[in-house]
């Protein structure tokens, strides 16, 4: 049984609606998908256009001087590696290399952001976002706070297309 009232008030509502006992109502708007949060479609409308506009086949055309497109373009980037899975130095400098000739700025400032954390030797997807205060988090793209999470519990999201 769940304690979340709101939810309990859902499955009545339901059970009402299709005459389902209290458990099939449950499991039925368990398996459903979550609605998306708010802000979640602009966010991720956001992303897209800026990959579509840095990005060709691939590679990166410039690196953005402004903060949150920068670091929107890093979110890209971020999601051609592996959570869970550590990376030599060498590895990442060629996963970078291919998407853009100044590979130890990209690498510099995915480990800057919180997106690569680096032990001695290795390399790895964050395990968990970086805390960010309200100034930080208002200088870097709406796309991250609904993307990182996911991404490094090993979820793929998708910006629309």
């Amino acid at each position: 049984m769940t304690r979340d009232r709101d939810f309990k008030d859902l499955v009545r509502q339901r059970m009402s609606r299709t005459g389902e006992n209290y458990t099939r109502a449950r499991t039925a708007l368990l398996a459903q998908e979550p609605p998306a949060p708010p802000g979640f479609s602009t966010a991720a409308h956001e992303q897209q256009v800026i990959v579509d506009r840095w990005f060709r086949n691939g590679r990166l055309t410039a690196i953005p001087a402004r903060r949150k497109v920068r670091a929107a373009v890093l979110l890209e980037v971020l999601s051609g590696f592996e959570p869970h899975r550590d990376y030599a130095e060498r590895e990442v400098s060629t996963h970078l290399a291919e998407i853009h000739e100044d590979f130890a700025y990209l690498r510099r400032e995915l480990v800057s952001l919180g997106y690569l954390v680096r032990d001695t030797r290795h390399y790895r997807v964050c395990p968990v976002p970086p805390r960010r205060d309200r100034r930080t988090a208002a200088e870097l793209p709406a796309w991250e706070r609904f993307w990182l999470p996911a991404f490094a519990r090993g979820l793929r999201v998708e910006a629309a297309r």
